[in-house]
């Protein structure tokens, strides 16, 4: 909790963790509640039919009464079974309604979590000491508050009903059975609808309740935290000598491609970029910037062209609208065409002048 130093919300890895561990939040009052009002719309959608089957059970029973003056074993057996099935028939329904209400409101409050971690055996689920902590725990006591608060409301709704019908139950004695059944039954019916409203209002509290009791449970220290991110992203030290080395690596070969190039552009010592031009690249149809640089990366690069004997020449802005707007292995916007094609005209006559006055020696 946050009194050990979990000060801090939950991760969605750790939540994602917790989520595999099958330790996710439900209500087990919204379980309840739901299934209530579900068996509640059943039995009164499903209560003509039983009567109808339960009238036609009696009276099946009740006319086949003189046949049953001397019952052997075989036939009481045969007569209890029968009696079991009916009944099984007559309840199946609700409890298949019952079954199928509480799957639901299960997969609903759990986004269909499917943990296998909560089946496995684990020997501390049986460490009487843990069991005796859980029960003198905070969470205990919020329970057995809840289940006296429950006993009371559903106490008083029942004591509240029967006392508002009690002159009409002992009328049911003059009464006719089938009458008596509708008004037991429907009786019935309307406590469980009181029992539902009040029950699905304590559900709602203790949703909110078992929301906050999870998050505090699933709440982090700064130290898991920073633990956390380290298995995730990495150790930050790692990492930085990585991209460190990374951004090395690229450097030497941005500079093994400045020999290659036809000039470099500079301004005059903070940006320079190496251009080349190959009519005959399929790939590229426009010059091309082999390597670039800022401050020291700019100086190594007009010294590498320098050693190599690549045209230097200086053009502030060409130099900084070249660093800025185009990637390393791309091509020249066309905006840059002409500053560049002047460049290269002024490169190709040097070099022309230069075979003639090597030809002449």
């Amino acid at each position: 909790m946050a009194n050990d130093g979990r000060t801090e919300k939950a991760t969605p890895k750790k939540r994602k963790d917790e989520r595999k561990k099958g330790n996710i939040f439900q209500s087990k009052e919204v379980l309840t509640v739901f299934t209530l009002l579900a068996l509640t719309f059943a039995l009164k959608t499903l209560a003509p039919f039983g009567f109808e089957y339960i009238k036609d059970t009696v009276k099946f029973y009740f006319g086949r009464m003189p046949d049953y003056s001397n019952l052997s074993v075989n036939d009481t057996r045969r007569i209890f079974i029968d009696v079991l099935v009916r009944m099984l028939i007559l309840f199946l329904p609700l409890a298949i309604v019952a079954s199928v209400t509480a799957v639901l409101i299960t997969f609903a409050q759990t986004r269909m979590n499917i943990s296998r971690e909560q089946i496995k055996f684990k020997i501390s689920r049986i460490n009487i000491l843990n069991g005796f902590k859980n029960l003198f725990s905070l969470r205990s006591a919020v329970e057995l508050l809840k289940s006296i608060l429950k006993i009371a409301i559903i106490g008083y709704i029942l004591y509240d009903k029967i006392t508002a019908n009690l002159n009409f139950f002992f009328k049911l004695i003059d009464s006719d059975i089938t009458e008596a059944l509708y008004f037991v039954a429907n009786t019935v019916v309307s406590i469980l609808f009181s029992i539902c409203i009040i029950m699905l209002l304590f559900s709602i509290l203790d949703y909110i309740y078992q929301w906050w009791s999870y998050e505090r449970r699933i709440m982090m220290t700064k130290e898991e935290i920073k633990t956390e991110h380290k298995q995730t992203e990495g150790d930050p030290l790692v990492k930085g000598r990585i991209r460190e080395r990374q951004r090395a690596m690229a450097n030497l070969r941005m500079m093994q491609k400045v020999p290659e190039a036809d000039f470099v552009v500079r301004n005059p010592t903070h940006y320079a970029v190496a251009i080349k031009y190959d009519p005959k690249d399929e790939k590229h149809k426009a010059p091309v910037v082999v390597a670039k640089g800022q401050g020291y990366v700019a100086l190594k690069i007009i010294k590498v062209a320098e050693e190599n004997k690549v045209v230097v020449t200086e053009n502030k802005p060409l130099a900084r609208a070249l660093y800025k707007s185009v990637k390393v292995g791309s091509e020249i916007p066309p905006k840059f065409y002409q500053a560049v094609a002047e460049i290269l005209v002024f490169v190709y006559n040097l070099k022309k002048r230069e075979r003639l006055y090597e030809a002449k020696k």
